[in-house]
């Protein structure tokens, strides 16, 4: 495990009064649509405590499972599950790996913490495989409390969730899934983390399938590195 640095310690201060189960769960969801490849390497930004990682490398879905860390003590979890974890602010760091190395990327919930997310997505471009799965999720800010919250002419910080005070970015599903597409990525899959309740469907019949949006409390993305470089 490379040694955390100044520069690591503030990075990660903010992260500090965050419960344990922030850094919590692993993402099944995501896991389960990798394919079956004992010779993959997957990489992970935002690995938190590696238990995404642990459960890819037992469903056989990699052989070896790479995570970046800023949070010290969640690193440590990780180090414990999963093949190598590098302590650090990925926006900061130098990457160390080959280009062409991996053959998945996930970012669950860590985007939209990022000063400048659109840069790393290119940064991150050449060390994938043409063709790599990259798997994405973050907040939905234009989900309909936010709206309502608005209207109001608020702007309410929380502890945790969609207006969680250590954002720096704040994404819609079309401006998430534009960013990727202006980033070497192509987008294949589009859609809400949990699936719409029969409710929910049912508003979104009343109003002609339009506001979609609004009921996305999170949004997930499964896309492709594109072959090409990404614009720069």
């Amino acid at each position: 495990m490379h040694n955390a640095d100044d520069q690591v310690m503030a990075g990660s201060s903010s992260y500090d009064m965050k419960a344990d189960s922030y850094f919590e769960g692993a993402r099944s969801d995501f896991v389960n649509e990798l394919p079956e490849n004992p010779a993959a390497q997957i990489l992970e930004i935002g690995c938190s405590n590696g238990n995404t990682g642990a459960l890819a490398l037992a469903m056989n879905k990699c052989g070896k499972y790479v995570g970046v860390e800023i949070h010290r003590q969640a690193a440590l979890k990780a180090e414990e599950k999963i093949s190598q974890v590098l302590v650090g602010d990925i926006e900061q760091m130098e990457l160390p790996w080959e280009h062409n190395t991996f053959d998945a990327l996930i970012l669950s919930e860590v985007l939209e913490h990022l000063v400048d997310p659109w840069r790393l997505l290119r940064r991150l471009h050449p060390y994938l495989k043409p063709g790599a799965l990259v798997f994405a999720s973050s907040p939905n800010v234009s989900h309909h409390r936010i709206i309502r919250m608005l209207l109001k002419g608020e702007w309410n910080l929380t502890d945790d969730g969609i207006m969680d005070r250590t954002h720096l970015r704040w994404f819609t599903p079309k401006s998430f899934a534009a960013m990727f597409e202006n980033s070497g990525y192509q987008v294949v899959k589009l859609e809400p983390m949990s699936p719409f309740r029969f409710q929910v469907k049912l508003q979104i019949a009343l109003m002609f399938g339009m506001g979609r949006h609004l009921f996305f409390k999170q949004i997930k993305i499964k896309a492709i590195r594109k072959n090409s470089s990404p614009d720069t």
